[in-house]
C-alpha cells in the first residue's frame, strides 16, 4: 500500500506548488514610491522641478497636484521618465506669491493609491541669504563626434558649499546604471576655478544629445544654470593628405657671426613631424620633435651650410634645403701699377682679386712721410682710375680697397709714385742785395716756396730804367748756385733787381723788384714791409732791418718813411730812430694809404722799398650786429652803438628787396612776416654814403612750424581762476630743449571790451620773455616777486616743460620748472600760447603756437559802461523779463488744459522711450557702434580656457584707428601670436544658438565636417523644392559687413551632392 500510493503523490506535490506560484505572480502589487519630491526654495524668475517615481503592478500612474488640484499651467510642465516610472514637475518662470504652495505626487494603481507632498518656497533676489547658491560658470554649447568624451563643465558657490546635480531635457541624469559612462567629476579643477560637478560623458553616443542642466544645491536654496545643448555628430573618416610644405624654409645671407631663425612649416593629415638635419647629422632631437612648425635658431654663425628641413608622417617623407650664406668682406687688390704721370696726376691700375664681384673701389693716397690721414676717393667702378688734385714733382703712396654690401674690406700693397716736373710756381725768396764796391753788387735769394721740380738754374734781370719791360733788362744767368755778382755798374745810380728761377719744364714768376743804389756804406732796402690798421686813425708798419756788411760806416742809423693819402698828390716824410716797427696815427678813418721806407746810414739814405697800400677802416656806427632770437615768422636783431646821439638811422635790408628804418637810438629790432624754416641775409648799415656805407651783415635760420595748432580751452574758468586747456601737439622729430607757456593778459579798452594787439605770438616783442627764460633758477624768487608786483598786466611764462602734456590746469598755483602758475585774476581776460625753445642752431631759436581763444576769469569785475549803452540797458532788461514770464504762464496752461490720460501716457512714455533727439545726442547712431552695444554678452560672464579666465564682451574690442592697425598686428603676432590666439578665444556671442536644420537627418549628409554647420539664425535659406524634404538647406550662413548686415556668406566647399545646392545659392543670392 504505502509502495502503491507514493507513487500517486509524487506526482501532486509538483502541481501544487506551481499552482502556488502562478498565484503570487497573478497578484496586483500596491504603488510604492521609490524617489520622493524634496521641498525646495526658489528664486523668482528662476525653475524649480520636482522628481517623483513609484512602482507597483500594474504600474502606478502619477498625477501632480497643487493644493488638491491638478496642476494646470502654461508655466507648469510635466515631463514623463520614458521607462515610465514617474515624471518631473518643472515649474519655469517661478513666481512669488503664487507658486508657493504644497505639492503632491499622487501615484495610483488598481491595487491602491499614495501621495507625497513637497513644500515650494519662491524668494524674490532681494530675500536671497548670502548663501543662496550662485552658477559661477554655466555649461556652454558643446559639439562631440560619436564615441568621443564630453565634458560639460559647472561651476557653483554658497554657503554651505552647494551640491551639484545635472538634468537633461528636463530630467535627472542618472549616473548609477551605465556602467560609468556618464559619470559627475568631484573636486576637479579648470584653469585655476574648482570644478566639483562636471559631468563626464565617455564614449558619446546619439542618445546623449541634448539639453542639459546644471543644478546647485544647498540649505539655503536651489539655482538652475542656463541650459546648454550637447551635439553628437557623425564620426566621419579623416581625410589622408601626404606631407608637404606650406611655408619652406628660406636661404638667407648673414653677416659673419650673426644670428639667424629658419621656419619650416609642413601640413598633411595626419600632421607630419618636423625636424632639421645638417648633413647627415639631427639637430633635433628625436623625443622632441615638433608637429607642423619647426624653427631653427641659429647663432653665431661663421660659415655657410645647407640646412634641411624633413617631414614626415605616415604617408611619406619630404625634405627642403635652405642655403645660409656667410657674407665676407672682399679681398685685398693686387699691387696697384702707376700707368701714366703729370705734374699733378697719377693714372693707377689694378687687378681686382677677387672672384665675387665688388661694389665699389677706394683709393687712398698721400703724401710720402706724412703722418696725415690718408685721402680716400671713393665709388669707383672700373680697376683704372686717375688721381688728380697732386702737387708737382711729389712723393705719394697710394692703395687701393675694395667694398662690397657687407662693407670695405682690407688694402693693397702700397706702391710709390711721383708727379712730373713744372715750372716753378712761385719766385725765389728772400732777394737781397749789397754793395760790394762803388760799381759791383752781390744778389742773394732762396729757393722758391714752390719749385714744381728740379730747378735747373736762375735768371737774374736788372736795369736803372723801370720804365722799360723786363725782356729789355740786362740779365744773366746762375746755374747750381742762388746769388750773383753783378759789375760794370754807374755809380750812385738807382738800380731794380728780378730774379726767377727755372725748372726743365720751363720759367717761373719774376720776383718783386729789390732796389739798390750803385754806392758803398748806404743800406740796402728794408726786408718785408708790411702794414695794418690798428683803429680807424692809425696804421702799425712792421720790417725786417737790412743787412750790414759794409762796415761800421754802413751801420743803420735811422728810417725814412714816405707816405701818402692815395686821393692826395701831396707826400708826407717821418724819419725816426732805427727800430722794426712804427705806428702811424692820425689818419684818416675809410682812407687809402701807400707807404715806402728807407734805411739810412753815415753815408746816405739807401733804397726805398716797393710802394705797400693799406686801408683805414670806416668809424663803426655799430657793433656786435647779431640775431638774438629766431621765431617762426620773425626774428629779433640786436646789436650795439658807440655814439650815443648818432645823427642818422639805420637801416636794415633783408629778404627780396626788403628794408626797415631804425632809429639811430635804438639797440634791437624785431623783423617780422617771415616764412617758417627759411634762411635770411641781414644787412645792417648807417646809409653813410650813397654806396650804403658800412654794412654789418648776419644770418639766420627762422625756426620750424613745430606747433601748428592753437590751445584749445576744455571747460570755463572756475571761481579759484583755474582753468584746463589741452595742449597742441608736437610735429618735428627736432631736439627741443623745453616748452614754455606763455600767458598773454589783454588790455581793456574803454566800455569793458578787451583787445589783443598782436595777430600771433612772433609779432610781439619778446625781448622780456626771453631774459625771463634764460634767466637761472636762482633768481626764480626774485622773478615771481617782480611779477607779483607789477601793476600793469604783461605777458609771463607760467610753466615750463621738458615734454610737453596732453592737458595742463592753468592758474593752479603750483610750480612748473622755475616758474609759479599764479592764478587767472578775477575780470580779467587772457590768451595764451605755447612756446618751445629749439636746439637747432647756434642762434637761439623758438617756435611758437597761435594764441589760443580768450578765456576770462570767472569773477568779472563790472565794467564801465558808456551813457549810450546803459540807457538801452535799462530798456532791453525789463522787456526781457516781462518776455520770459509770460512764456512761463503759457507753458502752465498748456500742461493744465492736457487730459490726465494724454499726459498720463506722456509720462509713460517719457519714462519707457527717449525722444528721437534725446536719442541721436546721446546715443551712437553708427551701425558697428549699435552692434557692438546690443550684442554684448552678459556682464561678469566668465570664460575659463587654457588656464587663464576673461570676460568675454564685444564691447572689450573697440575698433583700432587705421594709424595704430600696424602696431596692433605687430602686438597681437608677438610671442608666438599669443594674443591672437587670445583674442580668438575671447570672441563669444553671449547667445546661445542652434543649429536644427543642420541636425536633421535629411541635411546631415549634406555637412562636410561634423564640427562645421550652420546657425539656424543666420544660415542662406535657399527656395523650396516640392516634395524634395531639406532642399531648402544649404551649409552656408551669412556674415555682417563692417558697415551692413549680410554683407557676405560664408560656406563650406560644396561636396558633390551639393554642387547643384551650391550654385543654386549663388544664383538666389545674386553673388
Amino acid at each position: 500500500m504505502h509502495v502503491s500510493t507514493y507513487p500517486t503523490m509524487l506526482p501532486a506535490s509538483p502541481g501544487l506548488l506551481l499552482l502556488s506560484f502562478l498565484f503570487l505572480a497573478d497578484a496586483d502589487s500596491p504603488p510604492k514610491f521609490t524617489r520622493t519630491p524634496e521641498n525646495q526654495t526658489g528664486v523668482q524668475g528662476g525653475v524649480a522641478s520636482f522628481v517623483c517615481q513609484a512602482s507597483g503592478d500594474p504600474q502606478p500612474k502619477i498625477v501632480w497636484n497643487k493644493k488638491g488640484k491638478k496642476v494646470s499651467n502654461q508655466r507648469f510642465e510635466v515631463i514623463e521618465f520614458d521607462d515610465g516610472s514617474g515624471s518631473v514637475l518643472r515649474i519655469q518662470p517661478l513666481r512669488t506669491p503664487r507658486d508657493e504652495a504644497i505639492y503632491e505626487c499622487h501615484a495610483s494603481n488598481s491595487a491602491g493609491e499614495i501621495t507625497a507632498s513637497t513644500r515650494l518656497t519662491v524668494l524674490r533676489e532681494d530675500q536671497l541669504p548670502p548663501g543662496f547658491p550662485t552658477i559661477d560658470m554655466g555649461p556652454q554649447l558643446k559639439v562631440v563626434e560619436r564615441s568621443r568624451t564630453a565634458t560639460m563643465l559647472c561651476a557653483a558657490s554658497g554657503n554651505p558649499d552647494p551640491e551639484i546635480t545635472w538634468f537633461k531635457d528636463f530630467l535627472p541624469v542618472n549616473t548609477s546604471n551605465n556602467n560609468g559612462r556618464i559619470k559627475q567629476l568631484r573636486s576637479e579643477s579648470f584653469g585655476g576655478t574648482p570644478i566639483r560637478g562636471a559631468l563626464q560623458i565617455e564614449m558619446s553616443e546619439e542618445t546623449d544629445q541634448g539639453k542639459y542642466e546644471c543644478v546647485a544645491t544647498n540649505s539655503d536654496g536651489t539655482r538652475y544654470s542656463t541650459p546648454a545643448n550637447l551635439y553628437v555628430r557623425e564620426l566621419r573618416e579623416v581625410r589622408r593628405v601626404p606631407p608637404r610644405f606650406s611655408i619652406p624654409p628660406a636661404d638667407s645671407e648673414i653677416m659673419p657671426g650673426g644670428n639667424v631663425n629658419i621656419t619650416c612649416v609642413a601640413v598633411g593629415s595626419p600632421m607630419p613631424y618636423v625636424k632639421w638635419m645638417l648633413g647627415a647629422e639631427d639637430l633635433t632631437p628625436e623625443d622632441d620633435m615638433p608637429i607642423g612648425r619647426n624653427v631653427l635658431e641659429l647663432t653665431d654663425v661663421r660659415q655657410s651650410n645647407n640646412y634641411t628641413c624633413v617631414a614626415m608622417s605616415t604617408l611619406g617623407v619630404i625634405e627642403a634645403v635652405a642655403q645660409i650664406t656667410v657674407k665676407a668682406l672682399p679681398k685685398a687688390p693686387g699691387i696697384p701699377v702707376v700707368t701714366e704721370r703729370t705734374a699733378t696726376s697719377i693714372t693707377l691700375t689694378w687687378d681686382s682679386g677677387n672672384p665675387e664681384p665688388v661694389s665699389y673701389y677706394i683709393i687712398q693716397h698721400r703724401q710720402k712721410g706724412s703722418e696725415d690721414p690718408y685721402k680716400e676717393i671713393d665709388g669707383i667702378a672700373t680697376t683704372r682710375y686717375s688721381v688728380g688734385g697732386l702737387s708737382p714733382y711729389s712723393h705719394y703712396d697710394f692703395r687701393v680697397a675694395a667694398v662690397n654690401s657687407i662693407g670695405q674690406g682690407p688694402s693693397s700693397e702700397v706702391v710709390e709714385a711721383r708727379t712730373a716736373e713744372q715750372a716753378p710756381s712761385s719766385p725765389p725768396r728772400q732777394v737781397i742785395g749789397r754793395m760790394l764796391s762803388a760799381t759791383t753788387a752781390m744778389i742773394h735769394w732762396d729757393e722758391p716756396e714752390e719749385p714744381n721740380g728740379q730747378v735747373v738754374g736762375y735768371r737774374v734781370y736788372y736795369t736803372s730804367d723801370n720804365t722799360l719791360p723786363v725782356n729789355q733788362w740786362d740779365k744773366q744767368m746762375v746755374r747750381s748756385a742762388n746769388f750773383i755778382t753783378i759789375q760794370d755798374l754807374t755809380p750812385n745810380k738807382t738800380y731794380y733787381i728780378r730774379v726767377l728761377a727755372f725748372t726743365s719744364v720751363g720759367d717761373g714768376p719774376l720776383s718783386q723788384d729789390l732796389q739798390i743804389i750803385a754806392k758803398t756804406g748806404v743800406p740796402s732796402q728794408p726786408l718785408d714791409f708790411k702794414g695794418e690798421a690798428k683803429s680807424e686813425t692809425s696804421i702799425l708798419l712792421s720790417w725786417m732791418a737790412p743787412s750790414t756788411q759794409g762796415g761800421p760806416d754802413s751801420q743803420i742809423t735811422g728810417y725814412e718813411l714816405v707816405y701818402r693819402r692815395i686821393d692826395d698828390t701831396e707826400e708826407r716824410k717821418v724819419s725816426f730812430e732805427p727800430t722794426t716797427s712804427y705806428l702811424l696815427k692820425n689818419l684818416k678813418p675809410f682812407s687809402t694809404y701807400t707807404f715806402q721806407l728807407a734805411a739810412k746810414s753815415k753815408n746816405g739814405i739807401g733804397a726805398y722799398t716797393n710802394e705797400v697800400s693799406i686801408d683805414t677802416p670806416q668809424t663803426l656806427f655799430a657793433t656786435n650786429f647779431r640775431v638774438k632770437a629766431a621765431m617762426k615768422n620773425s626774428v629779433l636783431l640786436s646789436w650795439e652803438i658807440r655814439d650815443k646821439n648818432p645823427a642818422q638811422p639805420f637801416t636794415i635790408l633783408y629778404g627780396k628787396g626788403q628794408s626797415v628804418e631804425v632809429d639811430g637810438k635804438q639797440t634791437q629790432k624785431l623783423i617780422t612776416g617771415l616764412d617758417p624754416d627759411t634762411q635770411y641775409s641781414f644787412l645792417l648799415t648807417n646809409r653813410a654814403n650813397s654806396a650804403g656805407g658800412l654794412q654789418h651783415r648776419v644770418t639766420a635760420v627762422t625756426a620750424p612750424d613745430i606747433l601748428k595748432t592753437k590751445p584749445v580751452i576744455v571747460g570755463k574758468t572756475n571761481a579759484d581762476g583755474m582753468v584746463t586747456v589741452q595742449l597742441p601737439t608736437v610735429q618735428t622729430a627736432a631736439k627741443v630743449r623745453g616748452y614754455y607757456v606763455v600767458v598773454v593778459p589783454l588790455k581793456k579798452q574803454r566800455g569793458g571790451k578787451f583787445l589783443n594787439p598782436w595777430n600771433e605770438p612772433d609779432q610781439m616783442n619778446l625781448d622780456e620773455l626771453l631774459k625771463e627764460i634764460n634767466r637761472t633758477s636762482v633768481s626764480r624768487a626774485l622773478r615771481i616777486r617782480r611779477q607779483a608786483s607789477q601793476s600793469d598786466p604783461r605777458a609771463y611764462v607760467t610753466a615750463h616743460f621738458k615734454t610737453l602734456p596732453l592737458e595742463f590746469t592753468l592758474g593752479d598755483g603750483r610750480n612748473y620748472g622755475d616758474f609759479r602758475n599764479r592764478p587767472l585774476l578775477g575780470g580779467q581776460e587772457y590768451v595764451f600760447f605755447v612756446l618751445a625753445l629749439l636746439d637747432l642752431s647756434e642762434n637761439t631759436m623758438y617756435s611758437t603756437s597761435p594764441y589760443s581763444d580768450p578765456v576770462t576769469s570767472s569773477d568779472v569785475d563790472p565794467q564801465p559802461i558808456i551813457d549810450e549803452e546803459e540807457g538801452l540797458l535799462w530798456v532791453v532788461g525789463p522787456v526781457l523779463a516781462v518776455i520770459f514770464i509770460v512764456c512761463i504762464v503759457i507753458a502752465i496752461l498748456l500742461f493744465k488744459s492736457k487730459p490726465d490720460r494724454k499726459r498720463a501716457e506722456a509720462e509713460g512714455r517719457k519714462g519707457s522711450f527717449p525722444c528721437s533727439k534725446a536719442m541721436s545726442s546721446h546715443h551712437p547712431t553708427d551701425p558697428v557702434e549699435l552692434r557692438r552695444i546690443n550684442f554684448q554678452t552678459p556682464a561678469y560672464r566668465v570664460s575659463v580656457y587654457r588656464g587663464y579666465r576673461r570676460l568675454s564682451s564685444m564691447a572689450s574690442h573697440p575698433p583700432v584707428p587705421i594709424s595704430e592697425l600696424a602696431d596692433h598686428i605687430e602686438r597681437l603676432k608677438a610671442n608666438d601670436n599669443l594674443k591672437f590666439s587670445q583674442e580668438y578665444e575671447s570672441v563669444d556671442p553671449g547667445q546661445q544658438f542652434t543649429w536644427e536644420n543642420s541636425n536633421l537627418e535629411v541635411n546631415k549628409p549634406k555637412n562636410r565636417y561634423a564640427n562645421v554647420i550652420a546657425y539656424d539664425h543666420s544660415r542662406v535659406i535657399l527656395s523650396s523644392i516640392e516634395g524634395v524634404p531639406g532642399s531648402d538647406y544649404n551649409n552656408a550662413n551669412y556674415i555682417d559687413g563692417y558697415r551692413r548686415q549680410n554683407a557676405y556668406i560664408a560656406t563650406q566647399g560644396p561636396l558633390p551632392e551639393t554642387f547643384g545646392d551650391f550654385w543654386r545659392m549663388v544664383w538666389e543670392q545674386h553673388t
